[in-house]
């Protein structure tokens, strides 16, 4: 039996391509699921639930959650 792999905030932001605190938001918000261990140590995410973000998108219907990369158009030239 394998043993479930858990994110910080930080890993997870790295793998959501977004701000640490735009995962802390999701996660308050319950957006994303996670899993608050105390203040000192913060929170811990399942690795398959930063995979089903990416692959669903958020529960809840958040409109800030990261568009699939089909979906995004790249950055205009201004």
């Amino acid at each position: 039996m394998s043993e479930e792999r858990y994110h910080t905030v930080e890993e997870a932001a790295d793998r959501l391509r977004v701000h640490a605190q735009t995962v802390r938001r999701w996660l308050r918000a319950g957006t994303l699921q996670g899993t608050s261990i105390n203040r000192r140590a913060g929170w811990r995410i399942r690795a398959s639930e930063v995979e089903r973000f990416l692959n669903e998108g958020p529960r809840g219907g958040d409109d800030h959650a990261p568009l699939p990369a089909a979906d995004r158009e790249p950055a205009a030239n201004v």
